[in-house]
């Protein structure tokens, strides 16, 4: 298999989502098995239901710009619950132990500079029917992590060697 054989994953995800915690474990190995032949694409679907959940799809998306994205994705799934409790104040907390600029987090939070991105990229996942998260697309395939995650990795890893 050669590297520029392998389709694109993308993994919709949500920050304030404990099922999208659960998927960095197949993110992991799938990186691990493959190292930087496997692109990994993160897509932005902030559900309604979590009302931080769009404030840190923007932030996450300044951590990209800044070049700490999946670092800071990671850290802000890791504390989902306290999310839930502290907003955008744990948001700014993650970005400052990561060492990134944390004004321009802030700010990117007021001034909507990430927002198109955000509201693409939901729109795209409605228009090819991700309804929760984590949803993966790999080979044209949706596979929903949302119901149940047992036997997802080695679902995409079929796509992906198919």
């Amino acid at each position: 298999m050669t590297e520029a054989s392998l389709p694109r994953l993308e993994l919709w995800c949500e920050l304030q989502c404990p099922d999208c915690r659960t998927s960095l474990d197949d993110v992991r190995a799938l990186r691990e098995r493959y190292g930087d032949a496997l692109t990994i694409e993160f897509r932005h679907f902030p559900l309604e239901r979590h009302k931080h959940a769009y404030a840190a799809a923007e932030a996450a998306e300044e951590a990209f710009a800044q070049g700490q994205g999946w670092p800071f994705v990671e850290a802000v799934l890791a504390r989902t619950e306290e999310l839930a409790e502290r907003g955008q104040e744990l948001l700014v907390e993650v970005a400052a132990g990561l060492g990134l600029d944390t004004e321009e987090i802030e700010l990117a939070l007021v001034d909507g500079r990430h927002t198109l991105i955000v509201d693409a990229d939901q729109a795209e996942g409605k228009a090819i029917g991700v309804t929760g998260t984590p949803t993966y697309v790999v080979a044209g395939q949706r596979l929903d992590g949302g119901q149940s995650q047992e036997g997802l990795r080695e679902r995409i890893v079929a796509l992906l060697e198919a």
